[in-house]
This record gives structure tokens, sequence and C-alpha cells, in this order.
């Protein structure tokens, strides 16, 4: 683990470079106020990596946009706490910290039953502006974890830290809500960084079989990589009809939705058998479900989104002893000023997931 010189508040620039977009396909970096204690419960962290999120792509393609202003962008991160607020007692200046992308308090009922994405007490529900050199976490002893021994020598550990900031965090709730574990067969449809990290998270977990949905090689070899004993190339109804001739005509025990189309979904309900459990995790933009349909389909089904903070103490854990390597899921690391180009290669399929790396 190394050391690095701990910033103190009085010794903060002024400014930082941050990304902000202005509109769909409009992705600036650009001179922004570095953020402050605001209150109490406030930490700031010198970001160390950030990334791009296939749902930042949404806004960038124009759909579910509003850009009345301009959108600072990011909610995945991992660095070094520069300043506290009064209340903070979990983290201190020095801290190297992983923060889930959503905030909580992880003290009231909600937080203790395992669903700290759903704090009721929190005032600003996700992260943001976290595309930048420097990020302010709200409600930090209950978003933030820190790393045992600081912050990791090899950058690949940090890499993987920062997934489970969201994607591995995301794609191992979906894992969870699939009943992912040993004798299980689970399939996961989608194959962006979400669903790979789903595939990575059902082996991880002891899953007799994983089944991917994939039609694009590079993809298709990242999946069996992270654990997938089957690629299947078909979607739709004849993916689930794969999904069937694999498994006795049954359906996979648990099914993963990452992606959050109509297709996708109808896709993992019809893979799933009678009984079974999905996890509906991708980001759905004008999915509709059809009551009987669904009334006939006699499935288990949890969605929302992921709360991470439950997982991130085993997660880091996991990355740091070397069990998991999710950091593989960034095809591409590229400094933050290049970062119009990254979203260009994510929205073109070119890239998996990139990174951006702030200092």
């Amino acid at each position: 683990m190394s050391s690095q010189p701990t910033i103190t508040p009085d010794a903060l620039p002024a400014t930082m470079r941050g990304v902000v977009m202005y509109g769909p396909g409009d992705v600036r970096v650009e001179d922004r106020p570095v953020p402050r204690v605001r209150k109490p419960t406030d930490a700031v962290i010198r970001v160390d990596a950030a990334c791009i999120c296939g749902s930042d792509l949404w806004p960038y393609r124009g759909i579910d946009a509003d850009f009345s202003e301009p959108r600072p962008m990011g909610h995945e991160y991992v660095g070094t706490v520069v300043e506290v607020g009064d209340a903070v007692t979990s983290v201190r200046p020095g801290d190297f910290v992983v923060g889930s992308f959503c905030v909580s308090d992880n003290t009231c009922e909600i937080c203790d039953s395992g669903f700290q994405s759903r704090c009721p007490n929190v005032e600003q529900p996700f992260m943001g502006e976290a595309q930048a050199q420097y990020a302010r976490v709200p409600e930090a002893d209950g978003t933030l974890v820190v790393v045992p021994g600081g912050r990791p020598d090899d950058e690949g550990q940090i890499a993987s830290l920062l997934a489970a900031s969201d994607v591995l965090g995301t794609g191992w709730f979906g894992a969870v809500a699939a009943q992912a574990g040993p004798g299980k067969t689970i399939a996961v449809v989608g194959d962006g960084a979400v669903g790979l990290c789903a595939v990575l998270a059902a082996k991880a977990l002891g899953s007799e079989n994983v089944i991917a949905f994939s039609r694009h090689e590079d993809r298709a070899a990242m999946a069996r990589d992270f654990g997938a004993d089957v690629v299947i190339a078909e979607r739709g109804d004849e993916g689930a009809t794969k999904v069937k001739e694999v498994t006795g005509g049954y359906g996979a025990h648990g099914v993963v939705e990452a992606v959050g189309n109509q297709v996708s979904v109808e896709q993992a309900i019809a893979s799933c058998r009678p009984g079974g459990y999905v996890g509906f995790v991708g980001v759905s933009h004008g999915v509709t479900l059809e009551g009987v349909a669904l009334f006939a389909a006699e499935v288990h089904l949890l969605s929302g989104p992921a709360p991470v903070r439950r997982f991130l103490p085993d997660l880091i854990e996991r990355i740091c002893s070397g069990q998991i390597n999710p950091g593989k899921v960034f095809t591409s690391q590229i400094p933050l000023e290049d970062a119009a180009e990254g979203y260009r290669a994510m929205d073109e399929r070119r890239q998996i997931k990139v990174l951006l790396r702030t200092q």
C-alpha cells in the first residue's frame, strides 16, 4: 500500500477539472470550484479514479434528459479523504475510501434491513459530480468505507475497487436477488459492465452453472473469464428457449436483468423457471409489464437501485485478497481531459467501460 501526503483543507485548490454535459453528445471538461464541506456529515475526497457509467449514456443520447442547466457528471469514485465535517467519525483525512453511488446514513431501519439505496433520511439520494478531481460525499459515515491499509500500489486493484462503487455492487445485488449460490443455475441478461459483473458475482457466490447472453465476442470472452459456463447469442424468446434447452426444460433458478429495456426484461422473466427469482437491476426505460403475463410467470421479482453499501466491506476484502478482479471490466483507461472520447467510445460500443484518471 502506498502512502500519499495528506492534503489539509487549507491547502485545497480553489478550482479543479470536472466533466460537464451540456446536451446530448456534448461533453466538456472544464474548470469548476473545488467542493467543500457544507454540512457536519459531509466529507470531501480527492478522487483517485472515476469512470463513465452505462447509465450516463442515457442523457448522452438525449433520453430522459433535462438540460435546462449543464449537468456535472459522475457517481462512481474512489479516493482519499481530504476534509470531513464535525459530525463525521468513521473516516478521517488521509483515508483511502470507496463509496456507494447511493447516499445513506446506514443507521435507519431501512438501511439496517440492507436497503441503503432507499435511505429515507438523506436529502441527496445519489452521488453526483464525481467525474472530477474532487468530490463532496454527503452522509460520509454511512456512504464511505475505508480500504484497510490505505491506497493500493497496484493500479489494477484501484480499478477493481472503483468497480465496487457501482457496477460490481450492482451486479452483486442482482446475483443475490436472483438467489445465486451452490447448486443453482443463474442466467444473466446483458453483456455490459453490470451484466459482466453479475456473471462474476454469480460464480463467486458458488453457482453451479452461469449462463451469459452475448453476441459480441469480446464481451463473451470476458463473460467466460468471469466464470460463465455457457454463452448464448440469441435474444428475446429465442434466448429464453435456449436457456430452457440447457436446463432440462425448466429454465434458470434465477436471472439477473442488467439492461432495462422491454425485450431484456421479458427475456429475463421468460428464462426463469416457475418459483425462480429475477434480479431486475438494469435502469428501466420504457418498460411495461403486462399483469396477466407476470401473474402467469410465477416468479419472484426484486428490482431497484443497488444497495451497494451493504456489500462494500465484503467486496473490498475479496478484491484486496485477490479473490476477484472486476477491474478487468475497464477496457480503457484515459485521462479525465479525454472524457468526451470516453463517452463516444462507450456510446459506439468500442469499449465496455472507461476509467477516468483524475490526478
